[in-house]
């Protein structure tokens, strides 16, 4: 039985040797391995610049405001138009308030130009309704004239029936196509 014991104790004590064997430490340097290598860094870091603001052109900001100005106006001069009564060239009081607004347009933008239309309902022979659309586009030139603007710079032109807005043939359609209307050249 003493065999047996001895063996047992052999085999545990080379276990132990291959076991602690295998988990020996490893030695390591902390010298480089080439001390004649030296390492230079010339590079020198410097912050980035600050952000430059943008400097702004007053003059260009004031010309492009003057230029979306002058095209609101010119919006402004040809989207209202003036309408007029039954066979009438008589300008009503909302007519001549519009017409008011559109000469003060015309008097700040003295290179605006303008056709001033005439046009009537169906009603009537060609002929006539030519004579009253031009007569319907001279009270609203007149009045301009009248309120300060040059004459040189408007000019007049009838269309009689010719281009109605609404080609209906009732009276709402009738009192919508009895107008002038300005066109910016």
């Amino acid at each position: 039985m003493k065999s047996r014991w001895s063996l047992a104790i052999m085999v545990i004590f080379a276990l132990a040797l291959v076991v602690s064997a295998g988990c020996a430490k490893k030695k390591t340097t902390s010298t480089p391995p080439d001390p004649q290598v030296e390492i230079k860094d010339d590079t020198k870091w410097t912050p980035p610049p600050p952000p430059v603001e943008p400097k702004v052109d007053e003059a260009a900001l004031a010309a492009e405001a003057e230029v979306r100005a002058k095209s609101e106006a010119v919006e402004e001069l040809t989207s209202v138009t003036i309408h007029f009564g039954f066979d009438s060239y008589e300008l009503s009081e909302e007519s001549r308030a519009i017409l008011a607004l559109k000469a003060n347009i015309m008097r700040k933008y003295d290179d605006v130009r303008v056709v001033i239309e005439g046009h009537c309902d169906e009603r009537g022979t060609e002929e006539y309704n030519l004579a009253l659309g031009e007569r319907r586009a001279r009270a609203a030139y007149e009045h301009l004239v009248i309120l300060g603007v040059n004459p040189e710079r408007m000019s007049i032109v009838s269309f009689g029936e010719e281009r109605p807005i609404n080609p209906a043939h009732t009276e709402i359609a009738w009192e919508e196509n009895r107008r002038s209307e300005f066109v910016v050249q």
